[in-house]
This record gives C-alpha cells, sequence and structure tokens, in this order.
C-alpha cells in the first residue's frame, strides 16, 4: 500500500513580511513580551498569530525548567498543535521575544510557519550572558531545501533587550526564586 504525505496537497508560499505594516508586527510583538514576563527566570515569550485576521492562535513562555526543550517557541507550536491541530502553518507568524535558536528554528521550518519575527539577536543575548548556540536562525533557513519562509528580526528590540538585561533580570531575582520554587 502506497503512503500519502500528510503535505502531498500542500502548496506553501511563504508570507511577504515587508507587506505587513511595521506597526502590526509591533502590536504582535507586545503579544510575545507579555508572554516573556510570565517567566522572569527565562524571559522568551512567543504568540503564533494567524496573517489574515490577526488572530493569535497560540501562545508560549519558556518552561525549561520543567523540560529543556521547552523554550517559548517549542511551548506556542505545541499550544497551536493541541488547539488546532497540525494543519495551517503557512498561514501564520511565530513572533518570539528573542532569535529563535537552532533547535526552535528547524522547528519553526519542519512546521511550515508562513515567516518569523524576533526582537533580540542570540549576538545580544549571549553579550549580556544568555547562553546560546551561535547559530543564527538564518543560517537555519538557509541549510533547508525545504523551508523559504522569511525572517524579519530587531521588531522592538529595545523593549525585548530590556526583558534580558542582566540589571532587568537582578530586579527580578525574587520573582524568580518564586518562579522556580514552584516549578
Amino acid at each position: 500500500m502506497e503512503q500519502k504525505s500528510l503535505r502531498a496537497d500542500f502548496k506553501w508560499h511563504p508570507i511577504d513580511l515587508s507587506a505587513t505594516p511595521l506597526s502590526v508586527h509591533e502590536d504582535a510583538m507586545r503579544l510575545a513580551i507579555a508572554a516573556a514576563r510570565g517567566n522572569p527566570a527565562f524571559p522568551f515569550g512567543a504568540v503564533i498569530v494567524r496573517k489574515v485576521d490577526r488572530q493569535v492562535m497560540a501562545t508560549g513562555v519558556n518552561t525549561r525548567a520543567a523540560n529543556p526543550t521547552f523554550h517559548g517557541e517549542i511551548v506556542a507550536i505545541n499550544d497551536y498543535v493541541a488547539r488546532h491541530g497540525n494543519l495551517g502553518w503557512g498561514e501564520v507568524i511565530l513572533y518570539t521575544t528573542g532569535e529563535p535558536c537552532p533547535m526552535c528554528m528547524t522547528a519553526a521550518a519542519w512546521a511550515g510557519v508562513g515567516g518569523v519575527v524576533y526582537g533580540t539577536s542570540i549576538e545580544k543575548l549571549r553579550q549580556v550572558g544568555i547562553d546560546q548556540i551561535l547559530i543564527p536562525a538564518t543560517a537555519v533557513i538557509g541549510a533547508s531545501p525545504v523551508y523559504h519562509g522569511e525572517i524579519l528580526g530587531h521588531v522592538l528590540q529595545a523593549e525585548t533587550d530590556a526583558l534580558s538585561e542582566p540589571q532587568a533580570r537582578l530586579t527580578s531575582v525574587r520573582a524568580r526564586q518564586q518562579w522556580l520554587a514552584a516549578r
């Protein structure tokens, strides 16, 4: 019996991120920032938004204390699948406060997310002392023969950078300790 791919009839076209006004990207990034504030220990949040009507389809915040793979993007992807199934990826944009690490960008590529928008770069995260694998999201996309989605970086960068700055993280030590103790 011949097996059919789940995507056999799927025609995927990346979303033209430049066709969306910057103010729309900023509004969605603010939602990712709000999600990130839910975890002062690892302040990385993500939302998945349907392009056509700007509906938030999923939300995620880094919960790596529970599982090291639960970065904000992965949690949002899992939330999307739980709520909407494993379809419609080409119609959505993933907004994330930090540039997706190689694991998260690969997951977005395999899903076929229509586009990715981030705030703070991997390089900036490294500079402020947050461990990173130094492979930019664009390098992951460039290495994929099957994913051709667009990526847009540095949206609301000052606000996303502030989440990760050492002073911001130090001022939330009590909240971070409480959050970790609750896990």
